[in-house]
This record gives structure tokens, sequence and C-alpha cells, in this order.
């Protein structure tokens, strides 16, 4: 169990490092995240639904969108199960920056850094 946790911690963190690399912010302040659901505020201008459907039928990425007062503000990446490993985090990356039209190279290497580092 001790190693799951530790899973999810180091893919929270890698994604993290990538989100913010890229220059997206994430939604919760750090000391009341949750490594299994991260939400990322979503930059002004960008339609919701056009980047996940696009992460959906370009990538088969299925991200949540924000609930109630949150709809159109954050996008939900949960970090759970399958969707739980490292090659799923930078493919996502790489998704975010080719929707986006930002540079996944600096988000990818930021997160390279936190796999590489590991868990201190």
């Amino acid at each position: 169990m001790e190693e799951r946790f530790k899973r999810h911690r180091l893919n929270h963190m890698a994604l993290v490092a990538g989100v913010e690399a890229m220059g997206l912010e994430m939604f919760v302040q750090p000391e009341y995240r949750s490594p299994m659901l991260n939400s990322v505020k979503i930059p002004e201008g960008v339609e919701d639904r056009v980047v996940r459907g696009e992460l959906l039928n370009r990538y088969k990425i299925e991200i949540g969108g924000g609930l109630g007062p949150l709809t159109g503000k954050i996008w939900r990446i949960g970090l759970m199960g399958h969707s739980c490993r490292k090659e799923n985090v930078l493919l996502l990356l790489e998704a975010f920056g080719d929707i986006l039209g930002r540079s996944s190279s600096e988000a990818i290497e930021a997160a390279l850094k936190v796999y590489e580092q590991g868990l201190e």
C-alpha cells in the first residue's frame, strides 16, 4: 500500500511540475492538494470543451471539466489506477502543449526531473 501512495505522490508532483513549466496554474494551493485529483486553471480565452474534445479524440485522454461555479474554469485530472503512470503524465503534458500551442518540451523536462529525483 505504501508503494501505491508513493507512486501517486510522484506522478502528482511530476504533473504539477510540467503544468507549471508550461505556464499553467494549479487551482488548489499546495497544502490542500490531493495527489489523485489535480485541478488546473483554464487559461483565459481557452474553450474548455474544445480542449477536452481534442484530448479525447486525438489522444484518447479523458479529463473532467469543472462542476457548478467552476464550470469552464478548471480541468480535473485524475491520477488513479492505470492512469497514474509516468507515460500517461508525459502524454498528457505533450497533448496539452500541442492543443494549447505551448511548448511541451519544457513541461516534459520538468516532469522528467521530478521522476529522476524521486521522492526525497
